[in-house]
């Protein structure tokens, strides 16, 4: 697999966030988390991101093709964590390793360590995938609804 992370302009917010959407419609018709789900945020909250400078946006790029999308955080300050937020794959690109190489590959860009993101704690797989990449629970929880709880993570 030919992965990179190809940086993600303004001029591209629309098709970012065609992909968001879809990406996370899924979890959101599972969770009905209509305030804090990827898939129900308007796009001028992607633009005002990407006018961020201490955002950057890939897309995740396989081959020829862009299955996915991360964003991170970066103030480059450093007693500041990174942040993952979001990450996706595709549906019809996932469960092939692309999730966890984008990591080591955001990492190798912002730096291996001081990381932290959230995620779905009722999503086993995403928990174990971070858990997997060096990331553990700081036990703070989040509940967003009754069918959903976020679960905070970090990396040192």
């Amino acid at each position: 697999m030919n992965l990179k992370l190809v940086r993600v302009g303004v001029e591209d917010a629309k098709h970012l966030w065609e992909m968001q959407v879809e990406a996370f419609m899924e979890l959101y018709n599972k969770y009905q988390d209509t305030e804090t789900s990827p898939a129900t945020e308007p796009i001028d909250k992607i633009i005002m991101r990407l006018e961020q400078p201490f955002t950057y946006y890939y897309y995740i790029q396989v081959d020829n093709d862009i299955v996915g999308a991360i964003r991170v955080v970066d103030k480059k300050e450093g007693d500041k964590a990174k942040k993952i937020s979001p990450i996706f794959v595709m549906p019809h690109y996932r469960n092939r390793g692309i999730a966890q190489n984008t990591i080591i590959e955001a990492e190798k860009i912002h730096g291996a360590s001081h990381w932290e993101l959230d995620t779905i704690l009722q999503e086993k797989a995403n928990c174990h995938l971070y858990e997997k990449m060096g990331y553990y629970q700081t036990g703070q929880t989040k509940v967003i609804n009754d069918k959903m709880t976020l679960m905070f993570y970090v990396k040192d």
